[in-house]
């Protein structure tokens, strides 16, 4: 019999599960949620929806795992970060379905934040946990977000210090409204990824950006990819203009945050960061560690591994 600790996340794009045991994640397991063809994502009401949807069949699939064992703790996404006054209704469904397994389990409910699962889960995927015993940073990049983080490890999670971050668009929401307007389907990162390798980038011109003290404004890179598409109808190139105005926005924050942190490890995280290019461009200079797509996308794997790590310093105390 082992003893298991679960994850359970219900963010905005993805609604998963996790299973970790002894610090090794065993089952990472996720539904996405339906998005109509050519909407450009979800209002929390139907996310909400669509998670209660999900969760049935997912707990299903998670069944296998727990037979004949033990759970020591569930831990579960209750907010976007870590700070006072973050919220977004979608982490209820999540927190439903966390609380009655508690109660099933007759075990304990471990709050941790969404972006906090992100990090740990770019840790794990990277092999990177000696960065858990000093201080680090972190670029959390998705469809939500867009920021830069001072990140200080305790004994079972993260304390967050916001270093930058967008003024407007997050990088995931240039891409899946670029995307669309392509013709791609939501979300549609893999799918504007895929076209971008196929642009002869001798025709791309360099993009502008406007990135100051770690901060950005990324806005502008739709009007221009709308604008270049408009006048070449070039769907790969645009598609390229995006990656690589992207790309130039996040180098800038990064050296701005080496000009403040010279040496400073980087984790990158969040679903925008399992794009291979961008890995490329940002991983130098280093040190610089990337999740894989499973771990960089939306997931719980992050989310157990932090309430297995709670466990572990509670156990601790307790002997």
């Amino acid at each position: 019999m082992s003893l298991l600790y679960l994850g359970v996340d219900s963010s905005n794009y993805t609604t998963s599960v996790a299973v970790c045991e002894n610090g090794r994640i065993i089952a990472n397991l996720k539904r996405p949620l339906p998005v109509r063809e050519g909407e450009r994502g979800l209002r929390q009401s139907d996310a909400v929806f669509a998670h209660v949807k999900n969760f049935p069949s997912l707990m299903e699939e998670l069944a296998p795992y727990l037979a004949g064992n033990r759970v020591g703790g569930i831990a579960c996404s209750t907010t976007p970060r870590d700070e006072e006054g973050s919220y977004m209704p979608c982490f209820l469904a999540g927190q439903a379905v966390a609380s009655a397994l508690c109660a099933a389990y007759q075990t304990s409910l471990i709050p941790v934040s969404h972006q906090n699962g992100h990090i740990m889960a770019a840790v794990y995927s990277a092999s990177a946990q000696a960065l858990l015993s000093a201080p680090f940073a972190a670029f959390h990049v998705s469809g939500g977000t867009t920021e830069v983080l001072h990140v200080v490890p305790s004994q079972c999670s993260f304390n967050v210090t916001l270093v930058g971050e967008t003024a407007d668009l997050n990088a995931g929401q240039l891409i899946d409204r670029v995307g669309v307007h392509l013709g791609l389907r939501f979300p549609c990162g893999p799918a504007l990824e895929t076209l971008a390798a196929q642009a002869d980038i001798a025709r791309l011109s360099k993009p502008r950006i406007s990135v100051k003290d770690c901060r950005c404004n990324l806005s502008g890179g739709e009007n221009m990819a709308k604008q270049l598409y408009a006048q070449t109808g070039d769907r790969a190139l645009t598609a390229a203009y995006v990656m690589h105005f992207i790309a130039r926005t996040l180098e800038a924050m990064r050296d701005d945050l080496r000009a403040r942190y010279p040496e400073i490890p980087i984790v990158f995280a969040g679903g925008v960061m399992s794009n291979r290019m961008l890995q490329t461009r940002l991983a130098s200079p280093g040190p610089a560690y990337f999740a894989e797509p499973a771990f960089s996308a939306d997931n719980a794997a992050g989310v157990a591994l932090l309430g297995w790590r709670t466990a572990q310093k509670e156990e601790a105390h307790a002997n």
